[in-house]
């Protein structure tokens, strides 16, 4: 069996820039933006939306299912958190695994993460039309028709305001990283002080006796609410795709992505007990715009619920914003590696933002965000993002022994007992999901793999630099791989 194709971790450095300018793109997002673009990525829709599915599944214990859910993150977090010093490049965690374990396995970590981001997107924008929805209701007491605010499977023609938001953050990281990282630092400040202020007036009616029964559906219930809550963590990682323009990306990347998590923690936990101390589980669970309808019932005016939906409107509209870029960058470096289309690669000299990817990635995820609830392939693409993370774990291990002295700027402590932690929290996540979307998984899997085969693998720019299609040997040094860099 052939060994296989592994990008060391200094040539990932040395075609990124790492230590310079990056490639054609410019070092403007210091800690703060950082920090701010990690939870603009992360806090959205999972809190203002997915709250309500999470409560309908566990009850009072999903702060629990939160807790749970938050666990798996941090092991992989720490992961993150080592890989994004020690290879700060935009490939994210599709490049940790092509330094780790291979470029085959490398493509179906890029592979999922189209599907995570992807999805992440496009589910995002569904549900940023519904709090447009309750924003104009409370400001004017009008809301756009169904025809044109939900697609054909919720009981409307198209999804216009989903179209719009994915529109407008494309625009918005065309013209530059400078001027998506101010808008996201000012949108995750005004969502974080909304969400401070919904505490304080859910805590202000909170009442002991909402929170009984506290697990109504035992365990089981915690354990399905903790699948439904790991999708409110997704995007965190989307901090290691700016590794190419942050200005000081081994330091500042571990920082943010571990400050990251623990903001959104409490602040999940918090938000989750405020609103079911407020009213009561049966009342959160399923129900749409949940914290606005919170408000509402603890105020007894709309106007309190119309400022959670402002405040939702600016927090999804980040998470488009931020997921977006993450996954721009991440297809600009398998662009590099020849294993996508170079379109993806080509960096605009004006704005030194991936233009033409970016447009490309606004008009595919914008279809299924115009016309689909995307409700069925959630799952889907959560097995994605825990497979993802399994495999970062992974690749920390085999990384530690391959390249013992690359340089690290953070190391997972309580090594490797963390990453093994890491590793079977989320086979369990995975477990939790079913069957039938771990089938889906596998199908899609499948067709990753054909798809590399009939076009990754004819194209690989490390194929090229080894000389052979079908080269698969260790480790192409930077000075190897020079003229093949220059030839594309």
């Amino acid at each position: 069996m052939p060994a296989p194709r592994i990008k060391s971790p200094h040539l990932l450095l040395a075609e990124a820039g790492a230590d310079r300018e990056g490639h054609g793109l410019k070092r403007t997002m210091g800690l703060f933006q950082l920090i701010c673009f990690g939870v603009g990525a992360i806090v959205g829709t999972g809190i203002f939306v997915g709250l309500s599915d999470s409560v309908a599944q566990a009850g009072p214990a999903v702060v629990v299912s939160f807790v749970l859910a938050a666990i798996t993150c941090v092991f992989t977090a720490f992961s993150f958190a080592e890989l994004g010093g020690a290879i700060p490049v935009s490939g994210s965690s599709y490049s940790f695994a092509y330094a780790g374990l291979g470029e085959s396995t490398a493509f179906l970590v890029g592979w999922c993460l189209l599907l995570e981001y992807g999805v992440s997107i496009s589910a995002v924008a569904v549900g940023w039309s519904q709090y447009v929805n309750e924003l104009l209701h409370s400001l004017i007491g009008w809301q756009l028709p169904a025809a044109l605010s939900a697609g054909p499977g919720d009981g409307g023609v198209i999804n216009l305001p989903a179209v719009l938001v994915i529109a407008m953050a494309s625009v918005l990281l065309m013209r530059g990283v400078r001027e998506s990282a101010r808008a996201t630092a000012a949108m995750a400040v005004v969502k974080l002080a909304i969400l401070a202020a919904f505490c304080a007036i859910g805590f202000s009616a909170f009442k002991d006796g909402n929170l009984t029964p506290f697990s109504p559906a035992g365990l089981g219930g915690i354990g399905a609410g903790t699948t439904a809550a790991f999708f409110s963590y997704i995007g965190f990682d989307a901090i290691t795709t700016a590794g190419e323009e942050a200005k000081n990306p081994r330091r500042h990347i571990p920082v943010a992505i571990l400050v990251c998590m623990g903001i959104v923690t409490l602040l999940y936990c918090a938000v989750a007990l405020a609103a079911i101390g407020a009213i009561g589980g049966k009342q959160v669970g399923g129900r749409p715009a949940a914290l606005s309808y919170v408000v509402n019932e603890v105020t007894g005016s709309t106007i309190g619920g119309g400022v959670i939906a402002f405040g939702a409107v600016v927090a999804i509209a980040s998470v488009v914003l931020a997921v977006m870029y993450g996954q721009t960058r991440i297809l600009m470096s398998m662009a590099r590696d020849g294993l996508v289309p170079r379109v993806f690669e080509k960096v605009s000299p004006k704005t030194s933002t991936p233009v033409a990817g970016t447009l490309i990635v606004g008009i595919v995820f914008a279809i299924p965000a115009a016309f689909s609830s995307l409700d069925a392939v959630v799952n889907l693409s959560t097995i994605g993002t825990l497979a993802i993370m399994a495999v970062v774990n992974i690749v920390v291990i085999a990384l530690r022994r391959r390249e013992p002295g690359l340089a690290r700027s953070f190391r997972v402590p309580l090594y490797p007992v963390l990453p093994l932690l890491g590793i079977v929290f989320c086979l369990y996540l995975m477990y939790e999901t079913g069957w039938e979307a771990l089938i889906q998984f596998a199908v899609f899997l499948a067709v990753g793999a054909l798809v590399y085969v009939a076009y990754g693998r004819r194209h690989s720019t490390l194929a090229k630099a080894s000389g052979t299609e079908d080269a698969a040997d260790a480790e192409v040094t930077p000075d190897a791989a020079e003229p093949v860099r220059q030839a594309v």
